[in-house]
């Protein structure tokens, strides 16, 4: 991948021992435009991954053309995923961004086999497939050109507003497949959005983009996810937070509060002790030695946010298993009418499936779920998952 105009240096492949033994490795890149960041390119040997047979979440399919993220949000579930490669689950993983490069000419290979049955793939369920890196490397037009041509539905979940580049390159598609659009927008504070989203655009530009995608004629889910304890769940924040997603054109709003697991705990609770120490003995509190906030806090939250969000008819009649919005076309809404009823409970949560019941079980701990990863790239679990009634245990208390 070419760097026009732009001074790179190329550094060393055992830079990073854990990138090195990728035999599909090809160079660590550094910019002038990306201070602080490197970029290390790979070839992906295929990009289509598949969700475990056990997993929770209602979809099977996932493409990742990126690995970390430069929108460094503090609460991110997906940050354990760099300790694969020997990285942290900090600040490598905003500052250490894996990059597929020929994830295009692979997914294609991908859809090209006779065993492809043209399911519905998600796409940033792990990492922002349009988070920075994704103004040089443009890798999203090709993977919806793909998917169009073969015939396969697809969503986007995001918080990056280059979504609008590729907006109507999106419409074209859904012409031929459904395709689904939700945005992230968690935080509706700007100066708390910045301290703990620090790389991302801001509130407002979100809600611009979502307005973008709605004057296009799609449906674009909002997802208001996480919610955190103490500094977004009042009352006052909900109420003007739905009242901008509703001005903004959006369908829908889904919702679940903050949980955080290990690998994710100890850098949330380093933001908590150093920004906002008085909440502290809250926290403490709330999750114990635990990844999940009590049931009991999660009905309450349901109880605040539940009538505004049918206040502002945002409410997801029908939702989709893929991305929580009630499908960005019609054609989507049609597709699977019967299966998104059921997708997630009242609460904004994801229905415990008999897998994930026996797994809790078994392992005492729904924070113990495996995660594979690597080259082959298969997907966490989404952050909502199969939260149980009483908190995960970890080794150590943080708050």
């Amino acid at each position: 991948m070419r760097w026009e105009a732009q001074d790179v240096t190329v550094e060393r492949a055992d830079a990073l021992p854990g990138l090195a033994k990728l035999n599909t490795f090809i160079r660590s890149v550094q910019t002038p435009e990306f201070a602080g960041v490197t970029f290390h390119e790979i070839h992906a040997k295929s990009a289509l991954n598949k969700v475990g047979d056990s997993s929770v979440v209602p979809f099977t399919w996932t493409i990742n053309p990126y690995r970390g993220c430069s929108h460094a949000c503090v609460y991110c579930f997906a940050r354990p995923s760099h300790k694969y490669l020997e990285l942290d689950a900090g600040d490598d993983f905003d500052n250490q961004v894996i990059v597929k490069t020929n994830i295009v000419d692979a997914l294609r290979a991908d859809l090209a086999k006779k065993s492809w049955q043209r399911e519905h793939v998600a796409l940033g369920t792990n990492t922002d497939p349009y988070q920075r890196a994704e103004g040089r490397y443009q890798l999203m037009p090709g993977i919806i050109d793909a998917l169009a041509e073969s015939g396969t539905p697809m969503s986007i979940l995001t918080k990056g507003t280059l979504l609008r580049r590729d907006l109507p390159r999106l419409a074209q598609a859904a012409q031929d497949v459904p395709v689904d659009i939700a945005m992230s927008i968690a935080i509706f504070d700007d100066d708390l959005q910045q301290s703990i989203e620090p790389g991302t655009p801001t509130t407002a530009a979100r809600l611009a983009t979502v307005k973008a995608a709605a004057d296009m004629g799609f449906n674009v889910a909002v997802f208001m996810m996480p919610v955190l304890p103490y500094l977004t769940d009042s009352e006052p924040h909900l109420d003007a937070a739905l009242t901008r997603i509703k001005e903004a054109g959006a369908s829908s709003v889904t919702y679940t509060a903050l949980h955080l697991r290990p690998g994710v705990k100890e850098w949330y609770a380093r933001w908590l002790n150093t920004h906002r120490p008085d909440l502290t003995p809250r926290y403490r509190r709330l999750f114990g030695d635990g990844a999940y906030a009590p049931k009991h806090y999660r009905h309450e939250l349901a109880a605040r946010i539940k009538p505004l969000i049918r206040k502002y008819e945002l409410a997801p009649t029908v939702e989709d298993p893929n991305t929580g919005s009630m499908g960005s076309t019609d054609s989507a809404r049609e597709r699977s009418a019967s299966a998104r009823a059921t997708a997630r409970d009242g609460n904004g949560e994801w229905r415990r499936t008999q897998a994930s019941r026996q797994r809790i079980g078994e392992s005492g701990s729904a924070g113990a779920r495996s995660v594979a990863l690597g080259a082959t790239d298969h997907d966490a679990a989404l952050p909502d998952a199969a939260l149980p009634d009483t908190a995960a245990q970890e080794p150590a208390r943080l708050f």
